[in-house]
């Protein structure tokens, strides 16, 4: 158990300021506006729209508000050096491809992590009816409930989540990778945001989940989750250099994949 600076009501303090501003940004995203305007960033698959810039700007604004010398980390570009010793981990939509299309499972993730990584993690789902939250050393929760993952989990009966990266030259690997895989598991999904895919392991909806690319706002509060929940997660600290594979379940089913990937 790692050691933090932080006591039990500064940490519940900032859960509850999280799971707060994922609720009011959960509200600004469910009016889904009849036309998006996009932005590419690193490759044609990999945008932005007009409401992950709108959610990201009211979560800054409503984590400052009420935290001004905190730092802050976000996909869309927000940054801001701590001051406090807070810094905030922000995917305003995790899933854009999703909420694009009008398809479920896109989702708000929050972080606050200390020197000593992450302390709380919300993610938010409003299509899904889902709230995952957790608290460093303290367990993870869906909906208010304890959870935790499948654990031990045979190979042959895994039911897996995966992701394919945006770099396209990526995704022949993965691909290759999928069909040595297959044969060998239950199933395999592809549901399209990291975020939920890892409180999916959490709570026992999935028994793996595995991506390369990932970035730390992807992570950060999914990542908390599903550790609190007794998964284990390889390349997640501190975001994951390109390429670089993160593999997230219960710690038997982990050593069996791990070599597979």
């Amino acid at each position: 158990m790692a050691f933090s600076w932080l006591d039990n009501q500064v940490s519940a303090e900032l859960l509850k300021l999280a799971e707060s501003v994922a609720k009011a940004t959960g509200s600004l995203l469910m009016n889904r506006p009849d036309t998006f305007t996009l932005t590419e960033k690193s490759s044609a698959v990999d945008f932005a729209t007009q409401m992950d810039q709108q959610a990201e700007k009211l979560i800054v604004e409503k984590l400052l508000a009420a935290r001004p010398d905190d730092g802050i980390v976000a996909e869309e570009g927000s940054a801001r050096e701590s001051k406090s010793g807070i810094t905030w981990v922000i995917d305003p939509i995790d899933g854009t491809v999703n909420y694009l299309y009008g398809l479920p499972g896109w989702n708000i993730s929050i972080a606050a992590k200390d020197k000593d990584g992450v302390v709380v993690g919300v993610v938010y789902a409003p299509t899904l009816n889902g709230f995952w939250s957790a608290i460093r050393s303290q367990g993870a929760t869906y909906n208010g409930k304890k959870i935790k993952c499948n654990d031990p989990v045979p190979l042959d009966r895994a039911l897996i989540a995966t992701g394919f990266a945006y770099d396209l030259t990526l995704r022949i690997g993965q691909g290759q990778a999928m069909a040595n895989l297959l044969p060998k598991i239950r199933d395999l999904r592809r549901n399209g945001a990291a975020a939920v895919d890892l409180c999916y392991v959490a709570m026992g909806a999935v028994d793996a989940y595995f991506e390369a690319s990932l970035k730390e706002w992807d992570l950060a509060a999914g990542g908390l989750i599903a550790t609190e929940a007794g998964a284990k997660i390889s390349g997640r600290d501190g975001g994951t250099p390109d390429g670089e594979l993160v593999l997230c379940a219960g710690p038997a089913l982990h050593a069996a994949l791990f070599p597979l990937l």
